[in-house]
């Protein structure tokens, strides 16, 4: 006996209905662009090791014994390419080898958005190994498809709303999972000896309430980053970056990149270096780039002091221990993003839960097949050859035939499928 029109079984009926239809539009429209993500995702976890152990060249670089030398690399750099008079902004890593190097300013992809020249040097040697602009290589590329939908700027505002969706998405899907009292159990495991179709869609509750809190997680922060100023109101007063310029001088000469670092590190003894930004022309500057104890990210910490490049006058410090609530937040995002807060383990949980992204995509287009098939099943069965049955029939034999998931019944509550 159906319940009356307008009472509470009724209104949550409708209400089950309207959010399974909006579940269903949202997985086939935006639920792509969230699989997509979710594997681009997980490749980029460890995008810069499996990027340095696929090139023979970046690969063959010995480790330098002792504290490695940076001037000699910058020299290398400018003896390489003459031609390119902007800063080279170095990368500290702690494996050694192949020193990893950004120039920002590169005249070929002018007009491209974010496309540095990416070189490697050889510390020991003084040489350039190997040299690539970003996006024209694989791992770059995924990272273009992950963050922008290769799509420039306007590619990160669409990731950011089709990222409001998603979330959206995943807690209308929660919702309709919840079980009823004393099926929690049922609800949170594989049904034994299922059919395919049941097995699918155990597969894609399970994958969606167990990933449902890092994913929420993932995505939120990837929507702040993909677009920070929509959130600036509520953020409130951020940190913004000094112009600054050296005093030039016709016989001063440029001090060595050592000792800019050795000046920076004197501010902040106990951080760890982790980039170096030369001077880009007669009045540019040196930027060092340091992680104090207790910054999330250890490839792009927010320590950072400025120095003239040719008195080594300390010109401006930023020290995030001393910013406010909403550049805090912000510090933390691209960490909570990438698993680096979290270290090894933070990094396999976003490994694993852009597998659970994908799969979600994958197990749901499956379920909807189903459901289509269930549909002409049953219309066929319910209406003569040559005659169009009508929606009730078709609703109505669904129903019995294949229930809402689109597969052979089970006994069912008014809550979802046991």
């Amino acid at each position: 006996m159906k319940p009356p029109r307008g009472s509470s079984a009724s209104l949550r009926g409708r209400l089950r209905r309207w959010a399974g239809l909006a579940h269903l539009w949202l997985g086939l429209s935006v639920g792509l662009v969230f699989g997509v993500a979710g594997i681009t995702g997980t490749l980029l976890v460890f995008y810069v090791e499996a990027d340095a152990a696929t090139h023979q060249a970046v690969r063959a670089v010995a480790p330098v014994r002792g504290p490695v030398v940076y001037e000699p690399v910058l020299r290398a750099l400018q003896a390489h390419a003459p031609q390119r008079p902007g800063a080279w902004r170095l990368e500290v890593t702690d494996e050694g080898g192949a020193i990893p190097v950004r120039y920002y300013a590169p005249a070929e992809t002018q007009g491209r958005g974010f496309a540095p020249l990416m070189l490697w040097v050889d510390p020991a040697r003084g040489t350039v190994v190997r040299e690539a602009f970003w996006g024209e290589y694989l791992g770059t590329w995924i990272y273009d498809l992950h963050y922008a939908l290769l799509m420039g700027d306007a590619g990160k505002k669409v990731m950011a709303v089709t990222g409001g969706l998603v979330l959206v998405l995943l807690l209308g899907g929660a919702w309709l999972w919840w079980p009823a009292r004393g099926k929690l159990r049922s609800a949170l495991t594989l049904k034994p000896a299922a059919t395919p179709q049941r097995r699918v869609y155990d597969l894609h509750k399970v994958a969606g309430i167990y990933g449902l809190l890092p994913l929420l997680v993932l995505i939120a922060s990837g929507v702040v980053l993909g677009a920070p100023e929509w959130f600036r109101p509520v953020l409130g007063p951020l940190y913004e970056q000094p112009e600054l310029a050296s005093a030039a001088s016709a016989e001063a000469p440029r001090i060595p990149v050592d000792h800019a670092v050795a000046r920076a590190q004197a501010m902040f003894p106990q951080a760890r270096l982790a980039w170096i930004e030369t001077p880009a022309g007669p009045d540019g500057v040196y930027r060092i780039n340091l992680q104090q104890p207790g910054e999330p990210s250890r490839r792009f910490p927010r320590t950072n002091v400025w120095l003239d490049q040719y008195s080594g006058q300390v010109l401006a410090v930023r020290d995030p221990r001393r910013e406010g609530a909403g550049d805090v937040l912000l510090n933390w995002m691209h960490a909570i993003h990438s698993g680096e807060a979290g270290g090894l383990a933070g990094r396999l949980l976003v490994f694993v839960s852009g597998l659970g992204a994908a799969s979600l995509l994958v197990t749901g287009l499956i379920r909807f097949g189903h459901k289509r098939r269930a549909r002409a099943l049953a219309g066929r069965r319910e209406t003569p050859i040559g005659v169009r049955p009508s929606a009730e029939a078709v609703a109505r034999r669904r129903q019995e035939t294949c229930g809402d998931a689109g597969y052979p019944s089970w006994p069912r509550n008014s809550r979802g499928l046991n």
